[in-house]
């Protein structure tokens, strides 16, 4: 089941950013469900498409 990270690094300073959006009614997260994440620290706010599950590195992709 795809779920987002509760916490990330955050790019700009390397502090930790947390998970500000909640899942669908249903609980359920999507692929291209877009999350947001605000630092700690410094502040930022860093938004997120959740990938597909072919977005793992590991599949062939068409380009």
């Amino acid at each position: 089941m795809l779920v987002p990270e509760p916490t990330i690094i955050c790019v700009d300073c390397g502090g930790r950013c947390h998970l500000l959006t909640q899942p669908r009614e249903d609980g359920e997260w999507l692929p291209g469900d877009i999350v947001a994440y605000r630092c700690e620290d410094c502040r930022d706010r860093w938004d997120l498409v959740l990938p597909d599950d072919d977005e793992d590195g590991s599949g062939d992709r068409a380009y």
